[in-house]
């Protein structure tokens, strides 16, 4: 398997992205009493995500390069409940966006394994 020139080329990243555009478009139908609620929460946690993955890429150190990658995934569990709240608050139907996001996760937990592994 060929190694990343440059973050943009990680599956992971490229999904996360996917996601960020996602929330961005489903937040535009929110009541706009939430703007500086939870849709400014969504977008922060989601972009939080790819920029993270971006983050930690370029870090040397292992142990830099895992806490980007936790961070992100602590956003992405975050955005997780944020999708739970909208679809209990009836604002959106969010079962794709879910599915994509639970896609990220696993994609996220196979990039650390992956490092973790080659680095063993």
């Amino acid at each position: 398997m060929e190694k990343s020139k440059k973050f943009e080329d990680l599956i992971v990243w490229q999904k996360s992205h996917q996601l960020v555009l996602s929330i961005y478009k489903m937040t535009k139908k929110f009541p706009k009493d939430e703007l500086f609620g939870l849709t400014c929460q969504m977008r922060r946690a989601s972009v939080s995500i790819p920029a993270n993955i971006a983050e930690g890429y370029i870090k040397r150190g292992e142990k830099d390069k895992f806490r980007f990658l936790n961070i992100s995934q602590g956003s992405l569990e975050e955005l997780k409940y944020y999708l739970i709240l909208s679809k209990d608050l009836d604002y959106v139907i969010t079962d794709e966006i879910m599915s994509s996001a639970n896609e990220v996760g696993k994609l996220l937990n196979g990039y650390i394994n992956g490092i973790q592994n080659s680095n063993s």
